[in-house]
């Protein structure tokens, strides 16, 4: 049992950070530290398809055509692009949605005087009731 958690000791180390990400958007009440989870949050989730997507060995998949025609392809020296194009779409979308994220923010502190959840939504109960 312990050779098998020091051998996927990444994904460990992924999970931990996927808690505490999780931990930061639960558990804290400023809307900065909340985001700051949410990009924690996504940053393990982008690296644990990254480590999954690579191999002990590997080559990169770009191919000599004549040398494929010749010999076929050996699957299991290559690594799977896929996951790696995947990841690098969510980071541009992570960046984009925390470049809106703080956008917001901005409006809120500019609107409320604070970032504080407890005390954004006590201002909007007082000025609807």
């Amino acid at each position: 049992m312990l050779a098998l958690i020091i051998a996927k000791y990444n994904y460990w180390l992924y999970v931990v950070l996927m808690m505490i990400g999780f931990y930061a958007m639960i558990g804290k009440r400023n809307l900065v530290k909340k985001l700051i989870g949410m990009n924690i949050f996504q940053t393990a989730i982008i690296l644990f398809f990254i480590s999954t997507g690579a191999k002990a060995g590997g080559r990169i998949p770009i191919l000599d055509k004549y040398e494929v025609l010749e010999h076929g392809v050996n699957v299991n020296s290559i690594v799977n692009p896929l996951p790696h194009v995947l990841m690098l779409t969510a980071i541009v979308v992570g960046v984009s949605v925390t470049g809106v994220a703080l956008a917001v923010l901005v409006r809120i502190y500019r609107k409320y005087g604070t970032l504080e959840e407890d005390e954004i939504l006590q201002k909007i109960e007082e000025e609807n009731g």
